[in-house]
């Protein structure tokens, strides 16, 4: 059922929020902004942030969630390694992928969305599965996107975050939905950011 968007909602939602939930949404909204900046410290906020989330949403029984987060977690610590170890004294550069690779990874993705959306849909009683799925599917492939510095990971982070904010407001959890719109401000920045320096460094 749709919430009503208000600022009495709204507050309502921040005061329920407990303070490991706001101390890992803030820390995840510095890992993003940190990213966009290409610094590796990005990976150390995203590690704890969704490190906090995995406890939060297990502890939830939210397994789902808990899971996605968990993977979130080991990327982290890949990523890190991923853009440092290209050479001792020089960290791995942003790169693009032909529009035929991303149709592959988005052929991919909707495969597995319609699966998991399927099967959640048959034999669960799951709330709009079929987008959860999508959330799920593409935020994994997405967030191995960025390990490579591919620089279209954040066009996929701003269609991901828009569905999820459809999916939470649909759902109820109005202060998700609330961080969710500050990672789509924050995907648009990252993305005008890294473009910028792609351009600059193929002239």
């Amino acid at each position: 059922m749709l919430m009503n968007f208000d600022l009495s909602s709204i507050l309502s939602a921040l005061e329920a929020m407990s303070n490991w939930e706001i101390v890992a949404a803030l820390l995840g909204v510095f890992y993003v902004i940190l990213a966009a900046k290409e610094s590796l410290w990005a990976w150390v906020f995203g590690f704890f942030s969704t490190f906090i989330y995995t406890i939060i949403f297990w502890e939830g029984a939210l397994l789902s969630s808990s899971f996605l987060n968990f993977y979130y977690m080991v990327m982290a610590v890949y990523g890190y390694y991923s853009w440092k170890n290209v050479s001792e004294d020089k960290m791995l550069e942003i790169q693009t992928y032909s529009l035929s690779k991303h149709l592959k990874l988005i052929g991919i993705g909707v495969s597995m969305s319609l699966i998991l959306g399927y099967l959640s849909t048959t034999y669960t009683d799951a709330k709009l599965a079929y987008m959860d799925a999508f959330v799920m599917v593409f935020s994994i492939i997405t967030t191995w996107l960025l390990t490579q510095k591919v620089l279209e990971n954040w066009l996929y982070w701003i269609v991901i975050d828009s569905v999820a904010v459809v999916l939470y407001l649909n759902t109820g959890y109005l202060a998700t939905v609330i961080l969710f719109t500050i990672y789509i401000v924050l995907a648009v920045y990252a993305y005008g950011t890294w473009k910028k320096e792609f351009k600059g460094k193929s002239v």
